[in-house]
């Protein structure tokens, strides 16, 4: 059984603002401190043998300039890589274009932070009607599976799809949805609008209705 709580309490999250050329977009950072080295954080984010092992089974030309898609997700372009400290990409998924940046930051001897910034333009239907959490849970349950991998007892994708229907699952669903409309509300969001975003993320995630 997974300590939920201590999952959800493991991972640093913040939403932030950014002026891109083609407008004003919304940022979400998320973070999470590993007990591995750097190279091996890498490794674990970028070998296309280790990375279905604790987020998806992805094809195509993980270089950079290379074409990616994650099977039933997103997919997109390497626009950057700075092996063994960052990568860039595209994150393209239902006609809808973000980006995303991963750093690999070394802590102290034998632990090591994953940052994730998602950039989305303010007008991304999606981001209006969900929130930061609309994307913000599915990484942090990227997050947690990758903790798995790291600690050898990570699942495949099949049986991370059956824990999807646990009650364990709703619940860090839950609390993970929670945290994200505090770190929206924290940027200045409504917090009647962030709340209401918030429920709506929980009910897609969950299959329960809005309460």
């Amino acid at each position: 059984m997974t300590d939920v709580t201590h999952e959800i309490d493991a991972v640093r999250r913040a939403v932030g603002s950014r002026a891109l050329e083609a407008g004003q977009a919304r940022v979400l950072t998320i973070a999470r401190t590993y007990d591995t080295t750097p190279e091996d954080l890498w490794d674990a984010c970028t070998n296309a043998e280790r990375i279905p092992r604790w987020f998806l089974p992805v094809s195509g030309d993980l270089r950079l300039g290379g074409r990616y898609q994650f099977e039933g997700n997103a997919g997109g372009v390497v626009e950057r890589c700075d092996p063994p400290k960052s990568f860039a990409a595209t994150w393209e998924m239902g006609g809808d274009v973000s980006w995303v940046e991963v750093r690999i930051v070394p802590v102290d001897a034998g632990r090591t932070r994953f940052e994730l910034e998602h950039v989305a333009h303010v007008d991304d239907e999606r981001w209006v009607q969900f929130g930061p959490g609309a994307v913000g849970i599915g990484w942090e349950m990227g997050l947690f599976g990758l903790a798995n991998h790291l600690r050898g007892s990570g699942i495949t994708p099949e049986q991370a799809a059956e824990w999807m229907a646990t009650e364990e699952a709703r619940r860090f669903i839950t609390l993970s949805s929670e945290r994200w409309v505090a770190a929206d509300v924290a940027d200045g969001t409504d917090e009647a609008a962030a709340r209401a975003a918030g429920a709506r993320t929980t009910a897609a995630y969950t299959g329960q209705p809005v309460e």
